[in-house]
């Protein structure tokens, strides 16, 4: 993909996800590697739904900023995922209400974050690691993602929100998204006796469609 093109898919994307009400205000923050090896982000401060694509900020493949606006605090949790997992291409990270509430409840299992209700989340995510606390833009959240040495492609960390990261934009959009709606799912059907896939079932996901899952 150009680099044109990209920048517009960044801010199109971005734009969906905010109109329906993924990421508000001006959190969340997004980027994209480009064809040279470099880094497209969205700026601090900015909201997803009026990124302006001349506006991105620009690194180069050494990572130095080049052009663009200064780029959101929370950089050090981007480079972590690019850093650690070669497939990278994207990385998305939102506010998103029905993931943050789920973080908040006290029986979810840090190591597996989701619980297994569909075979979605577990093809487009694999297992998401539940992170601690951090202070927003705090360098900790990246050494927390180092930490994982590759293994996740999506952490959600706590009272914060979800960040995932994906072979391109639009599959890191697509995942993110199917994180929160099995979030939300989640918290539905808190209260009811509702039927999860069973081990068995799990299993068969990850085998059949070759899932990250150790």
């Amino acid at each position: 993909m150009t680099e044109t093109k990209l920048r517009e898919t960044i801010c199109l994307l971005a734009k969906s996800m905010f109109d329906r009400g993924l990421t508000g205000g001006s959190t969340g923050n997004i980027s994209a590697r480009t064809e040279d090896g470099g880094l497209l982000v969205s700026p601090t401060g900015t909201s997803f739904g009026r990124l302006d694509p001349a506006r991105l900020s620009r690194f180069d493949a050494d990572g130095n900023f080049v052009s663009g606006d200064q780029p959101t605090k929370e950089m050090p949790l981007h480079s972590a995922f690019y850093d650690t997992r070669s497939t990278a291409g994207a990385v998305v990270h939102l506010h998103s209400c029905h993931s943050v509430a789920l973080s908040m409840m006290p029986d979810v299992d840090p190591d597996n974050f989701l619980p297994p209700m569909t075979p979605y989340s577990i093809m487009k995510l694999g297992k998401v690691t539940l992170l601690p606390f951090f202070m927003p833009g705090d360098p900790a959240m990246g050494d927390a993602v180092r930490g994982l040495a590759g293994k996740r492609s999506a952490v959600m960390l706590a009272n914060h929100g979800p960040v995932v990261a994906g072979k391109d934009i639009e599959a890191a959009c697509n995942a993110i998204e199917e994180l929160e709606d099995t979030a939300k799912l989640a918290i539905m059907m808190r209260g009811y006796r509702a039927k999860m896939l069973t081990p068995e079932q799990v299993n068969a996901v990850v085998t059949q469609f070759n899932v990250e899952w150790d």
